[in-house]
């Protein structure tokens, strides 16, 4: 297990069993039924729930029924002193609603009401919720779909399913409250992602922004600030490990071997510093370096590279690969979010899925969709299965985690899974099936080395992206779809069409039939910026209930509508789902204000 890297106490969850008050019978009999509901509440989320840091979920339970305002209130200062960063409210039964309910505005909360016929538990969820969103406290309601007995053991997998959705939400936005995004260097390129909105950052997800210069990469490595021993780890861990790829430079271009090694020793370095850069590293306190030492509390962050750096230096692909990665020079441990081209946007979408999976991500270019004409007209090759409708082109030099090579399996097929399931074996799968081909100098003429990689097809995944609108604030999209492989000799024609040093990801994501999924083409049309991150699994779901918990509006996805939820008070906006999302968030504003 790794230690422990970012400042702050991972958040709880906070069960608030809620009752009726009133004593000598009604709240008596039921005492005993309501704390079960929360017993059974916490052992699910409990046993069912890891942070991205793999570590226990707790949970914290009120030390009594909430029966009024004083036991709301006692509720809510031990929820305060154990760090609790969600809120469940769960009963049986009436209660009394505006009484019990949980006040902070902050704290992402939701409601199970039991559906039984003993005692009214829809009433009380209905009143509370009510109350919620009458008093602009958005909050999530749980009912269960068949009715139960009120001795029943058992929590309904719908009630499951609503409840883990929620909570994982919930951890995700507590879990980004206080850290920080670190830019490392500025705008790479004019890239709109790039241009850091602080605003954003501060009044959406509750975290700061951090800059520093490139300059401070040179800095570093040339007065020796990072871990030796480390260094010299790293660089036997990349000898046995890194297959050096072809090189595609013209040859009158292609540097000896010398000079390759001395690069491969400088991104080694570059990999040390970023990470140091953005969590810090004690061992830099006991060489002298106690500033250095402390790092950024950076949950994310991005490089910017292009062009001010690698025109000059090495680019910075393989520290943004193998720091995204699950694995490095120690072992398995849990994968940094390091955004390529400083793209922030790209770099929130991917530290969203990863709060909500715990797996690796993807950075990619959305780059070219190719249709079963071009295809075939290409290489005389006619799509068929589920490449018929024709595919996206998923590829880019850096942030690619290798995990996306799909060579970790869940039940036998290919997967990108919790780094903390992760086998030694997988890991050394990983290894094998990646390159690293020295940089086109075309693109980076500082040199440095680029992972390639073909993603194996057959993986459900989850394409998003956050977007800035002027006037309008941040959109979330979401693609869900799937990985294919292709035949051998159309891969490498195609890829052999843009640059065949980087990862390659054939998408195909899953169609509707109306708006931007009616077909492929309409998703890369309707794609709303260069750059989209992929997450393992279809957790377009989650992303929307994350989404809402923020007050972000989703513009874009194909989740199939008894999927989607979303607080209570949106259905009060209008009957149509989605136009009601974008009056709900801009009803009620960012999160943080």
């Amino acid at each position: 297990m790794q230690t422990k890297r970012l400042i702050g106490h991972a958040p709880k969850v906070g069960i608030r069993p809620a009752i009726d008050g009133r004593l000598e019978g009604i709240r008596e009999s039921l005492e005993e039924q309501t704390m079960k509901m929360a017993g059974m509440a916490a052992d699910l989320i409990c046993s069912s729930l890891r942070h991205p840091d793999g570590s226990e979920v707790e949970c914290v339970v009120a030390d009594s029924c909430i029966g009024g305002v004083a036991e709301a209130a006692s509720a809510a200062d031990k929820f305060a002193r154990e760090g609790v960063g969600v809120s469940l409210t769960v009963t049986p039964c009436w209660c009394y609603g505006s009484e019990t309910i949980d006040m902070d505005p902050l704290i992402p909360k939701a409601i199970w009401g039991f559906n039984g016929t003993e005692r009214p538990g829809a009433v009380y969820l209905a009143a509370a919720l009510a109350g919620h969103n009458q008093k602009g406290l958005p909050a999530f309601g749980i009912y269960g779909k068949d009715v139960q007995d009120s001795n029943d053991p058992e929590i309904p997998e719908d009630v499951k399913d609503k409840i883990l959705n929620f909570v994982k939400a919930g951890l995700a936005v507590a879990g980004m409250k206080g850290k920080s995004y670190l830019s490392m260097g500025s705008v790479s390129m004019g890239i709109a992602g790039s241009i850091v909105d602080a605003g954003f950052f501060e009044s959406y997800l509750g975290m700061r922004c951090e800059y520093v210069d490139m300059s401070e990469f040179i800095r570093r490595i040339e007065r020796d600030i990072y871990d030796p021993e480390e260094f010299i780890r790293a660089m036997r861990w990349i000898s046995a490990h890194c297959k050096e790829g072809k090189d595609y430079n013209p040859l009158q271009q292609q540097k000896p071997a010398e000079e390759k090694q001395k690069e491969w020793e400088f991104v080694a370095k570059m990999a040390l510093v970023a990470r140091d850069l953005m969590v810090g590293n004690p061992a830099l306190k006991k060489l002298g370096f106690g500033e250095e030492a402390q790092g950024h509390n950076a949950i994310a962050a991005g490089f910017q590279g292009q062009r001010q750096w690698t025109d000059h230096f090495p680019n910075g692909d393989f520290m943004e690969a193998i720091l995204c990665s699950s694995f490095d020079w120690n072992g398995l441990r849990q994968p940094y979010m390091l955004a390529t081209e400083n793209d922030s946007l790209n770099g929130v979408s991917m530290l969203m899925g990863h709060l909500l999976t715990g797996s690796a991500q993807v950075f990619s270019d959305v780059r070219t969709y190719w249709s079963p004409e071009a295809v075939k007209r290409v290489t005389g090759h006619s799509l068929s299965g589920d490449a018929k409708n024709g595919f996206i082109h998923l590829i880019n030099s850096g942030s690619s985690a290798l995990d996306g090579t799909g060579q970790q399996t869940i039940h036998g097929r290919p997967a990108m899974k919790p780094w903390y399931e992760i086998t030694e074996d997988e890991v050394r799968g990983c290894l094998e099936h990646t390159t690293w081909g020295p940089a086109v100098t075309e693109y980076f003429r500082g040199g440095g080395f680029s992972s390639t990689f073909d993603t194996k097809g057959g993986m459900p995944i989850t394409l998003s992206r956050i977007n800035i609108i002027k006037g309008l604030g941040p959109v979330l999209q979401i693609a869900e779809g799937h990985t294919i492989d292709l035949p051998p000799e159309v891969h490498r024609t195609l890829t052999e069409r843009t640059n065949p040093t980087w990862p390659t990801t054939w998408f195909v994501p899953r169609l509707t039939g109306s708006g931007n999924f009616r077909d492929v083409y309409s998703v890369m049309s309707g794609w709303g910026a260069n750059h989209g991150a992929f997450s393992y699994g279809h957790i377009g779901a989650q992303l929307i209930t994350l989404a809402s918990m923020l007050r972000i509006p989703v513009n874009m996805h194909n989740v199939p509508g008894d999927r989607i939820f979303r607080p209570s008070a949106w259905s009060a906006f209008g009957m149509d789902a989605e136009g009601s999302d974008y009056r709900a968030c801009a009803s009620y504003g960012p999160l943080y204000g």
